[in-house]
């Protein structure tokens, strides 16, 4: 029988998604209600979809921006990957618990990463 290891993954001052539930995510102590932004510095509310202004203002502090689109996978409007993508940002779509699972891994390996979040 193989030995299991297990690691605590710590993220220093980094904020990491500690939890969520039915329109909320838990991000450091501080709960947030319905959709919001999430980078390694910062946590608050994201307006959904049509808000791209708000990913693109990180467009020289990420490589990547994980959506997360609620319970189901959900195709964003191009329009908002068009602009993150010409803005040199990458864009991976999911449902949001395994966005907020990404995410938090990629945080631990020191990724320059963002999150935006739509309650499940």
């Amino acid at each position: 029988m193989a030995d299991i290891r297990m690691t605590e993954i710590t993220y220093g001052t980094a904020l990491a998604i500690e939890g969520y539930g039915p329109g909320f995510f838990r991000v450091g102590a501080h709960v947030i209600r319905g959709a919001c932004l999430v980078t390694p510095w910062d946590a608050g509310p994201w307006g959904g979809m049509g808000d791209w202004a708000a990913p693109l203002t990180l467009k020289d502090r990420i490589d990547v921006l994980i959506v997360g689109t609620g319970a189901e996978i959900a195709h964003v409007p191009a329009e908002f990957r068009t602009a993150l993508e010409e803005a040199g940002i990458g864009v991976e779509v999911m449902n949001s618990p395994a966005a907020a699972r990404t995410y938090n891994v990629l945080l631990g390996e020191g990724r320059r990463i963002a999150v935006c979040l739509t309650p499940v």
